[in-house]
């Protein structure tokens, strides 16, 4: 099984602590684990995911804080089951390739110039893929919402294109993806999404590692794997966890 895949962690604080534990380079993604883990699950104060950023259409399936779990048999709810979600419609949409994200207001986008060209190269060169789809920061730079899309195939060996999250396993199977290992699970959620002509599903999944609250959301199109994610100190997500986790959810496929 491939390791979890990584986005990336905020800088240090500008507070003195132990430094991190340095930590391997992932291989699927080329970046260390503290490097943004691409993802977990909604804390058990979460409650509105469906209704706050997704139509009423929207199911959610929940599992226990203490390990990513299969699906239970009652998928579909008529209320909220989800907390913890802010009314995103306010906030500017990011457009990418494939996919749509709501931005935080006050973010900046940080993705460099040079990442919106890399690998446009001349005489049939082989293009060198984009770490990040997108990539916005708090105005300290302490908090950060990423995107990145992966092909499916690199995150688990397989023949077949991947056509929904489910090919990558269950919510249980998929977190050794998503979740980096030692990190402390709070809680992960299926989410399933009616699209215009199909039922889309998300995994989400939230996580504490290294001193970073990590939130992230996933999905599957087309062989690509879509992973938006959402990272600050723990000692600032008291405060801004909703919005943060607001963003990660607000990942939509376009």
């Amino acid at each position: 099984m491939a390791p979890a895949v990584l986005l990336r962690l905020v800088p240090s604080p500008p507070y003195p602590q132990k430094p991190p534990r340095r930590r391997s380079p992932c291989p699927a993604c080329g970046a260390s684990r503290r490097d943004f883990a691409i993802h977990t699950s909604i804390a058990s104060a979460a409650a509105a995911v469906a209704v706050a950023v997704r139509p009423a259409t929207a199911a959610v399936e929940e599992a226990p804080a203490t390990a990513p779990q299969a699906e239970p048999s009652q998928k579909k709810k008529s209320s909220p089951v989800l907390g913890g979600i802010a009314n995103t419609k306010s906030w500017s949409q990011y457009y990418g390739s494939g996919f749509s994200i709501r931005v935080p207001p006050s973010f900046d986008d940080i993705l460099e110039p040079e990442e919106f060209n890399v690998g446009m190269t001349y005489y049939g060169d082989k293009a060198k893929p984009r770490t990040y789809a997108a990539r916005f920061a708090s105005p300290d730079r302490s908090e950060l919402v990423s995107v990145v899309i992966k092909p499916s195939n690199q995150l688990k060996i397989t023949f077949l294109e991947a056509k929904d999250i489910t090919d990558l396993g269950t919510l249980k199977e998929a977190s050794k993806i998503f979740v980096p290992g030692g990190a402390k699970l709070y809680s992960a959620r299926t989410i399933k999404v009616k699209d215009e002509d199909d039922i889309r599903t998300y995994y989400f999944y939230e996580f504490g590692v290294d001193k970073e609250h990590v939130a992230v959301m996933a999905t599957v199109n087309s062989g690509k794997t879509y992973i938006a994610g959402a990272t600050a100190p723990e000692t600032k997500w008291d405060d801004d966890g909703v919005k943060l986790r607001s963003a990660a959810v607000s990942l939509s496929i376009s």
